[in-house]
Formats: structure tokens, sequence, C-alpha cells
């Protein structure tokens, strides 16, 4: 796991607990889930159509990406 992100949508509902992953073939999200009582992780919160859940994934991976160069830029000096 590299992140966990949160997602506000529209300005009127957020997502929390959404995971960066590196998998073998590189990165993904992973929604939030919870472990049943049959010891299965199902998501609590997912795009309904996989359009949009590329669309999400796209976004959340290039403000990764974003959020990875700011921390290699060094600290302006006063």
């Amino acid at each position: 796991m590299k992140a966990i992100v949160s997602v506000t949508i529209d300005g009127e509902f957020v997502v929390h607990d959404i995971k960066v992953i590196e998998g073998e073939k590189g990165l993904f999200i992973a929604m939030p889930s919870r472990k049943t009582t049959a010891g299965e992780y199902r998501d609590i919160a997912h795009p309904i159509s996989s359009q949009t859940r590329e669309l999400m994934q796209e976004v959340i991976l290039q403000e990764y990406q974003k959020a990875l160069e700011n921390d290699d830029e060094p600290a302006e000096e006063e």
C-alpha cells in the first residue's frame, strides 16, 4: 500500500479510505472495504460502472503522482 486517500464528489459527498496499492502490473486503487463474518472483504462504497471506476482511478493516481513530485522538490529558502 502506497497511500490512503479521500475523495470529495461535487463538494457534497466524501469517500474516505481509498487505498493506492502497487501491484504486479502497477498502481491501482482499492475502495474502502469491511471484513464480513465469513472472513471475506466487501467494498462498502464503490463506483457502479467500470467507466466511473477507471475515471476515479485515473484522477486519484494523477494526484498521487503530483503529491510525490511535490515531495521531491526542494523547499524554498528564505
